[in-house]
């Protein structure tokens, strides 16, 4: 039974940094792809990054509001990704989530939900103004 295990959630005042993790165990499914999506209160879940591991030449993509800000990136840890948040925003607050799976199109699909078939449990970041 595969595991994905986000850390590095907690509290920030605005303009601050910080790093999520997010470790992959015990999948023996074919996945090309980890992302990170997020959703705040009263709000839908949003894609915000994703890299591509598998035959994507580490591709990455961001959504225009993290852009700049945001680095996903693999980590030197087998199966783990990282997350660089920096200069946050009190509009980043939500909670985050880790997603792996077969994505089929990387530039249009990255960030559609059901394009990963496994997620975390989520990690709270809260950036207060």
């Amino acid at each position: 039974q595969g595991q994905l295990v986000e850390s590095g959630g907690g509290s920030v005042q605005a303009g601050g940094s910080l790093t999520l993790s997010c470790a992959a165990t015990g999948y023996t499914a074919t996945t090309n792809a980890m992302a990170w999506f997020r959703q705040a209160p009263g709000k839908e879940r949003e894609a915000i990054a994703a890299i591509f591991t598998r035959g994507g030449s580490g591709s990455v993509f961001y959504a225009d509001s993290v852009k700049g800000r945001f680095t996903i990136s693999e980590a030197n840890v087998k199966n783990t990704v990282n997350l660089q948040m920096n200069s946050l925003k009190a509009e980043d607050t939500g909670m985050y989530y880790c997603a792996l799976g077969w994505v089929r199109r990387y530039d249009d699909m990255w960030s559609l939900a059901n394009e990963y078939d496994y997620w975390g449990q989520g990690t709270q970041v809260t950036v207060s103004s």
